[in-house]
């Protein structure tokens, strides 16, 4: 798997642009904040970023709703903007991916304006339109049962040439149809225009529901009015050709990185379909196998939170054995769309709020793959406390929120089991300092603040050596920059005390070296029996103390170490 490609050796941020930081102060961030704060992401010692969209929008999915490919929107700032953030962050060593939206567009965007005003329309292909059908008493319906990913179903009745048009995320965003070789062309268009701007590749948004399964009723046993059969428009084997297509016309000619998220149930086969070098598709994807492995669905409120250790222990190593030699790998504990992982696995309110953000990192991001963290992550950034339904941003929460009270949930209760969930989680405003805001923006700011911004925020973690933040720079700095960072790189993995319930362990071996990452990830202590190795070095760990591991361990909650070790023969 050696063969040096730079984005196997980066350590990746993603920026949520919107709360990440405000430059001139209206309220919402924008590219010069990002600029502006490259010097703190150059301290943290990252060097690549991911930035979520910019391009012009109505905003309805917080600018995955695009009605311009070509322009900035100007909430966000000017392409001059961003040609400078390239030219500064690439100054700095830094690489800059962003998003490219292949799925769908907003309902704003030119090519839908013409396709809906008749069924004639030069446009009127580049979406998915259908009949309706009707039923016995002559009731219009839609051209199929299917559910959409934001609650209600996938199709959406158009009055004017008496069609539905998909879409599987808002009704605002309709699904471009990928059977149109003229839409094709036009996505090559775009993502070859930002290229030559000077970015560095693409995280494809959606990019495993660009195929639909033919038109007809999903026959999947449901409890709901819409079937929630993923499968209908997820990693279907039309979507390859697509993706081929996309590598040979527009990505190809540049050393670039191109991820794919990869949604709708995954498995090792799919990603091995994108991400296997000799496939040519995409150069590793996101999958969320890991994401969900605690009791969150079910949970009352945050309180109740638990991790399943097994279960997660079990989704990373089918994830790590099933790619390692084959294709390669992402890691990342969450994104835009998830909660923060302190709150979701960790000890987000308690005592251990730090121990168990240092665990975490450390189980993670010794693994074999490509890291990125999410802002705010490095300093233990957890979910705020959402009181109302007004507290939300989020489309597809506050869709489901009425959907459930209209069926009789009480709004209470259902505000606190389903905000465990809800994509506002990672939404909330960058945490910088101590200040009004936390220093997001001296303006009245579009979104929520966390609470506790005073005692977790940048400013005062820069300051203490044993900070969440500083724990994260020296995690960036082994797997960057130390001896260390051929076997974190290219090492193999292999889980070790598999059937351990509280703590997952693997081995990384590269070159006749071998290191050995242990890690509690409960708020119990561990008992770890003598291990056969002897200890060389103890690389990093979230508590200050000598350890025997000859001996039996009692581990503290939370109490992880990074360790180089000699095998016995």
């Amino acid at each position: 798997m050696n063969n040096n490609k730079w984005w196997k050796e980066a350590f990746g941020y993603q920026i949520y642009i919107r709360s990440f930081y405000d430059a001139n102060n209206d309220g919402i961030g924008d590219l010069k904040g990002i600029t502006e704060k490259l010097p703190y992401l150059s301290y943290l010692g990252v060097n690549l970023i991911w930035i979520c969209p910019f391009y012009k929008s109505p905003m309805d999915d917080n600018g995955y709703d695009v009605a311009d490919f070509y322009a900035v929107d100007e909430t966000y700032g000017t392409l001059e903007d961003f040609r400078e953030l390239i030219a500064e962050a690439h100054k700095r060593g830094i690489r800059v991916i962003i998003d490219l939206i292949l799925n769908h567009t907003s309902d704003e965007h030119p090519w839908f304006i013409e396709s809906r005003k008749s069924k004639d329309s030069p446009y009127r292909n580049y979406y998915i339109w259908q009949p309706p059908r009707y039923d016995e008493s002559g009731n219009r319906k839609e051209p199929t049962n299917w559910a959409s990913f934001f609650g209600g179903g996938c199709w959406e009745y158009d009055e004017t040439t008496d069609e539905y048009y998909m879409k599987i995320f808002s009704k605002k965003m309709p699904d471009l149809n990928w059977e149109n070789l003229q839409v094709q062309a036009e996505m090559v268009k775009v993502a070859k225009y930002w290229l030559d701007l000077g970015v560095d590749g693409f995280r494809v948004d959606a990019v495993a529901h660009l195929a639909k399964a033919p038109f007809v009723d999903s026959t999947m046993p449901t409890d709901y009015q819409y079937t929630p059969d993923w499968g209908k428009f997820s990693n279907l084997p039309k979507l390859h050709e697509y993706l081929k297509m996309m590598r040979k016309e527009a990505f190809s000619g540049y050393d670039l990185l191109v991820v794919g998220e990869v949604g709708g149930s995954a498995l090792i086969e799919d990603a091995l379909k994108y991400a296997a070098p000799e496939e040519r598709e995409l150069d590793m994807v996101f999958n969320f196998d890991h994401n969900w492995c605690n009791n969150s669905w079910s949970a009352k409120d945050r309180s109740e939170l638990k991790i399943n250790v097994p279960h997660l222990k079990e989704m990373f190593g089918k994830w790590q054995s099933g790619l390692y030699g084959k294709a390669w790998n992402a890691l990342y504990w969450l994104n835009h769309d998830q909660p923060r992982v302190v709150t979701h696995y960790g000890d987000d309110e308690g005592p251990l709020h730090d121990r168990s953000a240092k665990a975490l990192a450390v189980a993670l991001y010794f693994m074999w793959g490509t890291p990125f963290i999410y802002n705010g992550e490095e300093i233990g950034m957890t979910n705020p406390h959402f009181k109302t339904i007004d507290d939300f941003k989020d489309v597809s929460f506050i869709t489901q929120y009425y959907i459930n009270v209209q069926n009789g949930a009480d709004p209470e209760k259902y505000i606190a089991h389903a905000s465990l969930s809800t994509r506002d989680n990672a939404r909330t405003l960058m945490q910088w300092n101590d200040s009004l805001h936390g220093g997001f923006t001296k303006g009245t700011p579009w979104n929520l603040i966390n609470d506790n911004y005073r005692t977790i925020n940048v400013e005062s973690q820069m300051k203490d050596p044993d900070s969440v933040l500083n724990f994260y720079r020296k995690v960036i700095e082994i797997r960057t920059k130390s001896a260390f960072r051929n076997i974190i790189i290219y090492g193999s993995y292999e889980p070790f005390l598999k059937e351990h319930p509280k703590v997952y362990a693997y081995l990384r071996r590269y070159e006749g070296r071998t290191m050995l990452i242990i890690c509690n990830l409960t708020k119990e202590k561990a008992i770890v029996e003598g291990l056969p190795f002897t200890l060389i070095e103890k690389v990093l760990g979230t508590m200050n103390k000598q350890i025997n591991i000859n001996q039996r361990m009692v581990l503290e909650p939370y109490e992880a170490y990074v360790l180089e070790i000699k095998e016995e023969k």
